[in-house]
């Protein structure tokens, strides 16, 4: 075999053994709540392999150890010395649970599924920044008691700054839908500085500090890493724009709820729209459910309520099957060290 890199974490790139190894998919083990049609369209990537349907639930440890391939996620804990995995595809774009130390042998290859969410997500908080923008949540109340009331004025995504931190494939949907309603789009990355066409402004991390007074609206859509870890403190949500909102649909954890509550209750920013919570779930008596201009969801924005989102996992699953038998390179694969993706 013949190894193009190699680190203590993980093989990046590799070629095809002329014995095969590594590229042995025997036994295969599906966690994705699949159709026949669907079934097929994995099945056809590697005919000879004998697979199993399980789900996340009801799926148990020795089924999961006698797997040389995953597609889903099973229980972290199920993983632990697991002699026969040898390469693990998320059904998820986040990975922090599973490159965490003693889970993963270093030669298993981790690959995400990025590129799987950006629609169903980016259309999910299109939809809370013009429920804040518009007030649709106090019309919503005031439907509830039966009250005919004017809230007043509104505010438009028509000629709004919009930062988007994190320019993935979530944060590239959103960005396109906001461009669509006129809004000035900025964006910013860890790397690469090549601007797309629906991109005003790119710039990388070391300039967030900069960027943040100007933005009428901060979309967060991180995961969770060292680096991200309570990125959005305090003192980062204060050079917020007066009277901007905060999108999150990355991780809970990488911004300080209680500072946030703070600066929504004392109006010093409009309010938030969060699809993700520090904790998670949200106990029932968190201060941040009676904050008015927060609205929150249940992490529910990418799963699989849209029939769209299963589809494309399907297909980059299918798709790294068929590259795994076939000894080329990988999408999506996972820096165990960074968390992101090393590749599409």
């Amino acid at each position: 075999m013949k190894l193009l890199y190699k680190n203590k974490f993980m093989f990046l790139l590799y070629q095809k053994s002329e014995d095969g190894e590594f590229m042995n998919a025997n036994n295969i083990l599906v966690l994705l709540p699949i159709n026949e049609r669907q079934k097929n369209l994995i099945e056809s990537a590697s005919l000879n392999s004998n697979y199993v349907y399980k789900t996340y639930d009801n799926v148990d440890k020795a089924t999961v150890q006698n797997a040389d391939v995953i597609i889903g996620n099973p229980p972290v804990e199920m993983l632990i010395d697991s002699s026969n995995l040898k390469w693990l595809q998320l059904n998820s774009a986040g990975s922090d649970a599973y490159i965490k130390e003693g889970i993963l042998k270093k030669e298993v290859l981790l690959t995400n599924a990025s590129g799987a969410y950006g629609l169903a997500i980016s259309e999910h908080m299109m939809g809370v920044l013009l429920q804040i923008f518009k007030k649709l949540h106090l019309y919503r109340n005031n439907q509830k008691l039966h009250l005919w009331k004017d809230e007043g004025k509104v505010k438009s995504i028509y000629n709004s700054k919009i930062l988007i931190i994190g320019l993935g494939d979530i944060g590239e949907e959103f960005a396109k839908r906001v461009k669509a309603f006129g809004a000035y789009t900025i964006g910013v990355r860890r790397k690469n500085t090549e601007k797309p066409d629906f991109i005003d402004e790119l710039y990388l991390m070391d300039k967030i500090d900069e960027l943040l007074p100007k933005a009428d609206v901060v979309m967060l859509s991180m995961p969770s890493t060292k680096e991200t870890y309570k990125m959005f403190s305090r003192d980062k949500l204060m050079l917020m724009k007066r009277g901007a909102v905060l999108l999150n649909a990355g991780r809970g954890n990488v911004l300080d709820t209680d500072a946030l509550c703070d600066l929504v209750e004392s109006n010093y920013l409009l309010g938030a729209g969060l699809d993700v919570t520090d904790p998670e779930p949200l106990p029932k008596d968190h201060r941040i459910w009676n904050v008015e201009n927060i609205m929150i969801t249940p992490h529910i924005s990418g799963g699989f309520h849209l029939p769209e989102t299963i589809e494309r996992i399907v297909g980059i699953s299918a798709d790294n099957l068929r590259r795994f038998t076939s000894g080329e390179k990988l999408m999506n694969i996972v820096d165990f060290h960074t968390g992101y993706r090393t590749s599409k």
